[in-house]
């Protein structure tokens, strides 16, 4: 069974860029999409953008205004986000995600945890 692997989280401060990235374990897997998604402690979990491999479109929640930016090499199922001028309401845990009969995501990733110190 295909699984997605997170990497890249951990500790920063406030200002700091992190990247996260995200692998399938099989390359002939072929969701129409990947995503990024997030969840802090006590709060639902957060869409945050997604790459379409039909085309590369990519789309962001409006939150984030132009702070992160997702990435994909389709031939390596792979995805990064880039997240810029981090900030403490960022720490949370982010979560890679792909979906074979959208708008379901139907596969997760473990999450990795993201942690913004002011």
């Amino acid at each position: 069974q295909v699984q997605l692997v997170e990497s890249g989280g951990g500790l920063v401060q406030a200002g700091d860029s992190l990247r996260l990235s995200c692998a399938a374990s099989e390359r002939t897997f072929s969701p129409y999409a990947m995503a990024w998604f997030r969840q802090a402690p006590g709060k639902e979990r957060e869409f945050l953008a997604r790459i379409n491999w039909s085309g590369g479109n990519t789309y962001y929640t409006d939150s984030l205004k132009g702070r992160f930016t997702i990435s994909g090499d389709n031939a390596k199922k792979t995805i990064d986000l880039q997240m810029n001028s981090l900030k403490p309401e960022d720490t949370a845990v982010y979560y890679c995600a792909a979906t074979t009969r959208p708008p379901i995501y139907d596969l997760w990733g473990q999450g990795t945890q993201v942690t913004v110190s002011s």
